[in-house]
């Protein structure tokens, strides 16, 4: 009997060990504490992420956001490579702490967390060639008007429902749509703001636009799910800082320059200064 309770207390034992052991596992804010390191996830697309091809680094506007996170926690950043796709799956792993300029979707939010507070706004919005007057959806939706898009993206679902009477032409990436309009072979093409300031950037023709009604989504960070809210709570602190202070328009703004771009030509991030 004492051999079958003692072989029972150490089955218990082992049970129960991997549970204490994930329950003493640190949490996002002490990890990055204890490792002096905060570790983020990046993504080929620009301008949130670029790596150059020539020296292998990474910059882009969550870069530089992170960069200002990681000083105000007296920590280095580390940048860990990904895929848009697997940005989640990375987190939920633990391969890094946190990426910035992560949609909140409804899918998303069933496996990791995000913050509450926006890091910035961004719109729907169109590059027209130069000539062709948008100032709404309206304007835009005219028989004999092609808009390009990216096959399969959110601006390609958008646009199918929104534009009844325009062509809608499909691309499979940024680039073969920018060659389109800068061929003349659409006459807008449809993504949201940021993207469109970095092909506005390399064709220097045409106009960014936000017709209205504007269509207004804000972006934030995810991170793994757990109890200990405190790198959450830290996050919603920095980004309400960012925001509040233009901050983070003056980083984006840092970052368009060096593509020969003026922020001043293309839409804020802060969503109240978009009427201006």
């Amino acid at each position: 009997m004492q051999r079958c309770l003692a072989a029972l207390g150490l089955a218990t034992a082992l049970a129960a060990a991997p549970l204490a052991a994930h329950a003493q596992a640190p949490s996002t804010m002490e990890q990055i504490k204890q490792s002096g390191v905060m570790r983020i996830g990046v993504a080929p697309g620009d301008p949130y992420y670029f790596k150059d091809p020539a020296t292998g680094q990474w910059t882009g506007l969550g870069v530089l956001i992170a960069e200002e996170v990681a000083k105000d926690l007296g920590v280095k950043v580390q940048t860990v490579e990904t895929t848009w796709g697997n940005a989640v799956a990375g987190l939920q792993a633990g391969q890094m702490d946190v990426m910035f300029i992560l949609d909140a979707t409804e899918e998303r939010k069933k496996a990791a967390d995000f913050t509450d507070e926006p890091l910035f706004w961004y719109a729907q919005g169109v590059l027209v060639r130069d000539g062709l007057s948008v100032k709404t959806w309206d304007d835009l939706d005219q028989s004999g008007t092609r808009v390009g898009v990216g096959l399969g993206t959110a601006p390609d679902r958008d646009l199918t429902k929104r534009l009844q009477n325009a062509t809608i032409e499909r691309f499979g990436n940024n680039d073969e749509a920018v060659a389109a309009l800068f061929a003349r072979r659409v006459d807008a093409i449809g993504f949201y703001t940021p993207v469109l300031a970095v092909a506005y950037s390399r064709i220097k023709k045409g106009e960014i636009v936000i017709p209205s009604p504007v269509v207004a989504l804000s972006t934030s960070a995810g991170m793994r799910k757990q109890e200990d809210q405190a790198f959450k709570e830290y996050l919603d602190g920095e980004f309400r800082k960012l925001y509040e202070s233009g901050r983070v328009q003056e980083l984006y703004a840092q970052y368009l320059k060096g593509k020969g771009v003026e922020a001043s030509s293309t839409p804020s991030l802060i969503k109240e200064q978009w009427a201006q």
